[in-house]
């Protein structure tokens, strides 16, 4: 794949003009806006002047089929905006030689069961929430990920507690390695406890002392099983990557249980979600959700190799 600095030759060259075209469409459906308010300001006063029951009875239904008529093509254009966009970065990382066909389904998303099987979160979710769910293979690694919102019951007052939101990522090895690891930020630790007490049950143990990388071990706290192999499911590359790149993307959270590694990626915003009311032709409204996948890919491929 490439490096995220060769992303914007391809930004500029396939995915701007697309974002032009977007725009122009965006600008469009705003002044079909700002028209439609004055003629639904003329109508009103007229309304207002004939001052006849049955005149604005009959007038409200045609301005309320007006009404739906607007909401339905900025509902379009919002719709629209994202899978345009997303379908030709996928463009972009699957002409790789490594990588299969990319699939992408806007609606889509990581079944809850298999969240849960991260043991990264010990949550019961009350609210399970997705969207941009992608996969695809990186030679004969399966992957997929996806935008998540999940909330649980608070336990001590009557709301929906914050569990994650974000980038989520599951890929599948062709051969599980030994042992299991759980890595998770230190600052997190209180919201993680029965995560973290239930790996314990299961077998794990901390093994913070194994980890070389001393800038790495003041950030995150790692569990694993007693036949973990620290080098192996953590190779140095993975951990300078993910202290480098939480900065920029979010934090990041990793399991690997099995044939399965799982990784979280934190985000307090939606990503590559379309204003309507300011331009949308932004190098950094597309680089977050490019640098996500690169993220994702990225740990998958490193892992890979230290197996």
């Amino acid at each position: 794949m490439d490096k995220p600095e060769n992303f914007r030759q391809f930004y500029n060259q396939s995915i701007q003009p697309e974002l032009v075209r977007l725009d122009r469409e965006r600008r469009r459906l705003l002044r079909l806006m700002f028209f439609s308010v004055l003629l639904l300001a003329v109508v009103i006063m007229f309304e207002m002047y004939l001052n006849i029951l049955i005149v604005a009875l009959y007038l409200a239904i045609p301005i309320g089929l007006y009404i739906g008529f607007l909401i339905r093509r900025t509902r379009k254009f919002v719709q629209h905006f994202k899978p345009n966009v997303v379908k030709l970065i996928l463009d972009f990382i699957d002409d790789g030689l490594l990588f299969g066909d990319l699939q992408y389904d806007a609606k889509g998303f990581i079944p809850q069961q298999r969240f849960m099987e991260s043991s990264i979160f010990g949550a019961k979710p009350a609210v399970y929430n997705g969207e941009d769910y992608i996969t695809g293979r990186i030679g004969d690694i399966e992957f997929e990920m996806c935008e998540l919102k999940v909330q649980e019951y608070s336990r001590v007052r009557a709301r929906l507690d914050h569990v994650f939101r974000g980038v989520f990522i599951r890929a599948k090895f062709v051969t599980a390695p030994k042992g299991t690891l759980l890595a998770v930020p230190r600052a997190a630790m209180p919201q993680l406890a029965d995560a973290l007490k239930n790996f314990v049950a299961a077998g794990g143990e901390n093994i913070d002392g194994f980890v070389r990388n001393d800038e790495f071990r003041e950030v995150y706290t790692v569990y694993g099983s007693k036949n973990t192999r620290v080098n192996e499911l953590l190779p140095e590359e993975l951990m300078e990557f993910m202290l480098k790149y939480r900065q920029r993307a979010g934090e990041i959270y990793l399991s690997i249980i099995g044939k399965n590694i799982y990784a979280a990626i934190t985000h307090e915003k939606d990503i590559l979600e379309p204003k309507l009311f300011q331009s949308n032709v932004s190098f950094d409204l597309v680089r977050e959700f490019y640098e996500d996948i690169y993220v994702a890919i990225f740990m998958v491929t490193a892992l890979d190799k230290s197996f």
